[in-house]
């Protein structure tokens, strides 16, 4: 409703301008992600991007997926830092609810984080600024990170938007170019002074500064991500981070996709069958 409310009576006769990012080398299929551009309200939508996760869970959460969440079930004992998991019950306050969606943000965004049992100090690193997701992060944009940069260079320079609606957590955001650039930090890292096309100024150096701090993921969330970015890479499914572009993806076909997710489903089995193994050493 917010959402309606927010472009009702705005898209007329008002053109939408549109940036589109398409990247075939990325692995097993092309990636494709097309920003709009709305001019008269200034805003910027994305699809995968970009996300913005909010404090508190949003209303089109039920409390009973937030309860269900915040339990001491299998995967908090399997993610647990190995420390000993207690068999509280769970009881229906807002302190539990908002540990229900923390552990559900951080499983979301990372797959396997490396605590659930206390998810505050990962969540308030991924909370309440704009970033792009680990996933997204890991598995494309750091597989073409000129392309990236390129596209996300373009949109900065050209359009001035003030606001973001991704297609994930909360939206409208509200956020410019500064915030925009920020959360793709991490691209500055990958590509070095090989790849320099902006000239510096104060802005700039605000927010490469922003940035560092917009693409940092705790390294021990990273763990199982990283793992799962490996393994996809050793069989060929994707390409190395800041590989040669020229280097042509081997997988192309409905089939090998297929092949493809099931070893997706296999990996990610396979390390949590590894923390599964240690938290039984624990208990």
């Amino acid at each position: 409703m917010e959402l309606c409310s927010f472009w009702e009576g705005q898209v007329g006769d008002v053109e939408i301008e549109q940036k589109a990012l398409s990247s075939p080398e990325v692995g097993i299929g092309p990636y494709v992600e097309v920003a709009f551009y709305h001019k008269r309200s200034r805003t910027l939508l994305v699809t995968d991007a970009v996300i913005f996760v909010p404090r508190k869970p949003p209303s089109s959460i039920s409390s009973e997926s937030l309860l269900a969440s915040a339990k001491n079930g299998l995967a908090v004992k399997i993610l647990s830092n190995g420390k000993q998991v207690p068999n509280d019950p769970v009881v229906d306050t807002p302190n539990t609810r908002q540990k229900g969606w923390e552990r559900m943000v951080l499983q979301i965004l990372f797959l396997g984080p490396s605590n659930l049992l206390e998810p505050n100090a990962s969540f308030a690193q991924m909370s309440q600024k704009l970033i792009v997701s680990p996933i997204v992060n890991t598995l494309v944009f750091s597989k073409v990170p000129e392309k990236a940069r390129d596209w996300i260079d373009e949109i900065a320079s050209e359009w001035r938007f003030k606001k973001i609606i991704p297609a994930h957590f909360e939206a409208p955001v509200n956020a410019g170019r500064s915030e925009f650039l920020a959360a793709f930090g991490f691209l500055d890292d990958l590509l070095g002074e090989r790849y320099v096309n902006r000239p510096p100024s104060l802005s700039i150096l605000f927010t490469s500064l922003m940035g560092k701090a917009a693409s940092y993921f705790p390294p021990d969330d990273m763990r199982t991500l990283s793992s799962l970015d490996q393994f996809l890479v050793s069989v060929g499914a994707v390409k190395k981070t800041n590989e040669d572009d020229g280097i042509k993806q081997c997988f192309k076909n409905i089939e090998t996709i297929w092949s493809c997710n099931l070893l997706v489903s296999l990996s990610i089995q396979q390390v949590l069958n590894h923390h599964l193994q240690q938290a039984r050493k624990e208990i």
